[in-house]
C-alpha cells in the first residue's frame, strides 16, 4: 500500500491536502525533532496587502531537541485574537467565509496545550468539510529514510521539491491586486470555493 508521510501543520497548505487526496494512508510525523519556521506552525493567508504568514507561538523547549508531539502552545500576545481577525479580514467578503465562520471560530476560543492537538483536531474538522477522508496514522518512532516523504518538501517557499504538485489557479478575493497565489493555507481554497474545493485537490 502507498504511504505518504506529512509533517503536522497549521491550517496546511494545499499541497498537504493533495496528499490526502492521493494517497492510501497518511502518516503524520509525530517523533521528529521540532523544527522551525515551517508550517508546523505557521500559515500563510491571502490578505488585503498580499500574503500573510500567520504563526502560532511556541513555549521554548528546554532543550535543543524537542519531538514535535511535546512542543506546547504559548498563550503569548493574544495570538488567538490576533490571527482571527485576520481571517476574518482577510476573507469575510470571500464566497464561503460566512457559510464555514461557525466551524472555525471555536479553535480561537479555546485553549490547546499541545501544538500537535491543536493542528490535528483543525485538521479533522477541515478533512470533514471537504468530504475527505483520509486513513490517517501517528508515527511512533522516527524514520529517516521512507518512500513519499514530504516532510521537509512541503515547506515555506519550497514548492518546486514536489514534482507531483502543480497547482492550477482558482477565484481569489483579491486576484485582481495580487494575481493568483499559489499554495495558500486550505482555508484560502475552502473559503474561496466552498465545496468545489474538494473536486479542485
Amino acid at each position: 500500500m502507498s504511504i505518504a508521510y506529512l509533517s503536522t501543520a497549521y491550517l496546511g497548505p494545499i499541497q498537504q491536502y493533495t496528499k490526502m487526496v492521493r494517497y492510501p494512508e497518511v502518516r503524520i510525523e509525530t517523533a521528529e525533532n521540532y523544527i522551525k519556521q515551517t508550517y508546523r506552525n505557521r500559515c500563510v493567508i491571502a490578505a488585503a496587502n498580499g500574503p500573510l504568514a500567520l504563526s502560532v507561538p511556541i513555549v521554548k523547549p528546554d532543550t535543543l531537541k524537542c519531538l514535535t508531539k511535546d512542543i506546547r502552545i504559548s498563550d503569548h500576545g493574544h495570538w488567538r485574537h490576533l490571527h482571527w481577525n485576520a481571517l476574518v479580514s482577510a476573507y469575510n467578503m470571500s464566497p464561503f467565509f460566512e457559510y464555514y465562520a461557525d466551524d472555525f471560530a471555536p479553535f480561537y476560543e479555546k485553549k490547546y496545550t499541545f501544538l500537535l492537538d491543536f493542528n490535528e483536531e483543525l485538521r479533522r474538522m477541515i478533512c470533514e468539510l471537504l468530504d475527505l477522508h483520509p486513513h490517517i496514522v501517528y508515527t511512533e518512532r522516527y524514520e529517516p529514510e521512507v518512500a513519499n516523504d514530504f516532510r521537509e518538501a512541503i515547506r515555506p517557499k519550497h514548492e518546486g521539491d514536489d514534482p507531483d504538485f502543480h497547482p492550477r489557479p482558482y477565484y481569489q478575493v483579491f486576484r485582481d491586486r495580487f494575481g493568483f497565489l499559489p499554495n495558500l493555507s486550505i482555508v484560502d481554497l475552502l473559503f474561496n470555493m466552498g465545496p468545489e474545493s474538494e473536486l479542485y485537490l
